[in-house]
């Protein structure tokens, strides 16, 4: 090769890492998409890209706990982080989910939907690109400024922190299935500050990390959380919330 050639290639090959991509047309056609590409992805290169699954009811029939699915398992082995947000939420960021070696790039989490919105996931692969999954959801509204049930229930606070779940086999993976009892407060309820479960870590038995998750208000009171995990063994899940209280379970 000449060195000009050389030279043409050294060049060529940072516009391809960096992104000189066509991002292709929106799915939810959104007059947010350049504000939250911006506060979300860092104005960074994107595709919307629909082998990025984010799987909702078409309606929430209750606003306080909507099923969220992303599944990002067509980028197996190359995913960095995903992230996903509710585009007309008050607080619209979601979760950020870093799946590490053993762990699935998929996830499932209930959510707070406060009115119709856009729905996005955003999965970073380790060329830098953002792969985004789009959907929309409607809803008669409400579910981020509902009153808590959870502190409706007498001895709550007795049971803050205890996680409910188990390990189900699936052929060459397990699906861990868990519910963690928290109020997850959101701070826009009047007299009743944030307080909210915000840092999740997935560890196996050998206290190996295995994924690291960052949750944010707009997910559900007494969250929901499922996993896919590769290989047999037990695994750990350690919590902590925005006040500090740490948590700690043993899944089997």
């Amino acid at each position: 090769m000449t060195r000009c050639a050389s030279w043409l290639l050294a060049c060529w090959l940072p516009l391809v890492a960096h992104g000189a991509v066509e991002p292709g047309p929106d799915p939810v056609p959104s007059v947010m998409w350049a504000f939250y590409h911006k506060q979300m992805l860092g104005d960074a290169p994107f595709v919307f890209d629909d082998r990025v699954k984010l799987l909702a009811p078409p309606f929430a029939e209750d606003a306080r706990q909507v099923p969220l699915e992303i599944d990002a398992r067509a980028f197996k082995g190359e995913v960095v982080k995903i992230i996903a947000w509710a585009e007309l939420n008050p607080l619209p960021k979601i979760v950020d989910f870093q799946p590490l070696d053993g762990v699935l790039p998929w996830l499932s989490i209930r959510i707070r939907i406060e009115q119709a919105t856009p729905l996005r996931a955003a999965v970073q692969t380790r060329d830098g690109l953002w792969h985004v999954g789009s959907t929309l959801i409607d809803a008669a509204g409400g579910g981020c400024t509902a009153p808590s049930v959870v502190r409706t229930e007498p001895g709550w606070e007795e049971r803050l922190g205890q996680v409910l779940g188990g390990r189900y086999p699936r052929g060459e993976f397990s699906r861990l299935r868990l519910q963690v009892a928290h109020p997850m407060d959101n701070g826009m309820v009047s007299g009743i500050p944030e307080f909210f479960i915000n840092h999740v870590e997935l560890r196996d038995q050998d206290d190996r990390l295995l994924a690291r998750l960052e949750l944010f208000p707009a997910v559900s009171e007494n969250p929901s959380l499922a996993f896919d995990v590769e290989g047999a063994g037990q695994t750990r899940l350690t919590l902590r919330d925005n006040s500090g209280n740490e948590f700690d379970a043993a899944i089997p």
